[in-house]
């Protein structure tokens, strides 16, 4: 059985465009990197070429992630999911309710999950813990600082797609 990935439109495109970059820009920069590091002769002791093909090996294996996670994509727009319940692609707000700050997070999937950015992934403690929540709902989630407990306060659509 295939495990699906969840994924924006936005991040279903930025992951093809660092495919293609990868394979179109970096791939043939390293190839000629590799080319002239040999023209320098002995290579066992030449640090160009083992730090390009160290690259390669690097690059070759982000393409071949890339290649498997496009493959196994759930592309969903995230500005025409229901806002009823918190489910991937929604903004949600929530109360914390020990400090009673309130934070926002888009559920996204795992490669566009960015905290800084205001995003969390679904597959985290806590965007398991959210998804089918309704505003006015209670959640409680295991933390790294400990158990925290939130109060979904709102949730709309993403202007992401």
């Amino acid at each position: 059985m295939v495990v699906r990935i969840p994924m924006s439109l936005t991040g279903n495109r930025q992951l093809r465009e660092e495919l293609e970059r990868l394979e179109r820009v970096e791939r043939p920069e390293i190839v000629k990197a590799i080319e002239v590091a040999r023209a320098h002769g002995d290579l066992s002791e030449n640090a160009e070429y083992h730090a390009a093909k160290e690259r390669q090996s690097l690059v070759e294996g982000r393409i071949l992630e890339l290649k498997d996670k496009l493959g196994r994509a759930e592309v969903i727009d995230c500005s025409k999911v229901s806002t009823n319940r918190a489910v991937f692609g929604t903004v949600v707000t929530l109360m914390d309710l020990t400090t009673e700050v309130e934070v926002t997070y888009q559920l996204l999937g795992p490669e566009e999950a960015d905290v800084k950015k205001g995003s969390i992934s679904v597959l985290s403690p806590l965007g398991q813990a959210l998804l089918g929540k309704e505003i006015g709902d209670e959640v409680v989630t295991k933390t790294p600082g400990g158990m925290r407990e939130f109060e979904v306060i709102d949730i709309t659509a993403s202007s992401i797609k």
